[in-house]
């Protein structure tokens, strides 16, 4: 089965952006291209809340992912190419409130996040992003299709902002698979989530 990776970089006290949605306390360095040219080599599929997009949108242009622009509400679909060609990540948008695909070849998935993803797992296929955070990784862990969650925990207290975690109703165990400083004194570490069933 596909493994599902919830992964942000955060401060110290749990924030992936500041109350106005800052990220200029983000320290990028070669460790972190390393790290996530590695991991990206490991995936197919990306997944995000319509804020995420939102920001992403913003920061990229509206560009993104891969596979034809249909709209999902029933089962996730395959993946598809990039505009030059390439084999890129099939990228999914979970909202209740767009009612069309945001961009080219990102589909739309106004459907419960948690039977989807059960579903999109059960598919033959690399490993699945969460990005972002919010109330998409709250409804994935809810559901228990969270499979490890991956942190570049900052040298910094924001004191407020996005939270990395919001109540998932339940208390969720953790192993430690890998825990590391890279530059900037972060630290990055890795846990796999002990499911309930």
């Amino acid at each position: 089965m596909r493994i599902v990776t919830y992964g942000a970089a955060c401060s110290l006290d749990g924030f992936i952006a500041a109350a106005d949605g800052g990220i200029d306390w983000l320290h990028f360095s070669r460790d972190v291209q390393d790290i996530m040219a590695t991991y990206w080599a490991t995936i197919d599929t990306v997944l995000m809340g319509r804020k995420t997009w939102d920001f992403a949108a913003t920061q990229q242009g509206g560009g993104g992912g891969s596979d034809g622009g249909r709209r999902t509400k029933r089962g996730p679909a395959k993946g598809g190419r990039t505009a030059r060609g390439r084999r890129g990540p099939t990228t999914y948008v979970f909202s209740r409130t767009l009612t069309e695909d945001p961009a080219p070849g990102v589909r739309l998935v106004s459907s419960d996040p948690g039977a989807f993803v059960r579903e999109l797992k059960a598919q033959p296929g690399k490993g699945i992003c969460v990005m972002g955070g919010g109330e998409l990784a709250r409804s994935l862990l809810e559901a228990d299709v969270i499979d490890e969650v991956g942190l570049n925990v900052h040298p910094i207290l924001l004191g407020t902002g996005v939270p990395l975690f919001r109540d998932a109703g339940r208390r969720i165990p953790l192993e430690l698979i890998e825990s590391r400083t890279i530059d900037g004194g972060c630290v990055y570490a890795t846990y796999r989530v002990r499911h309930a069933s």
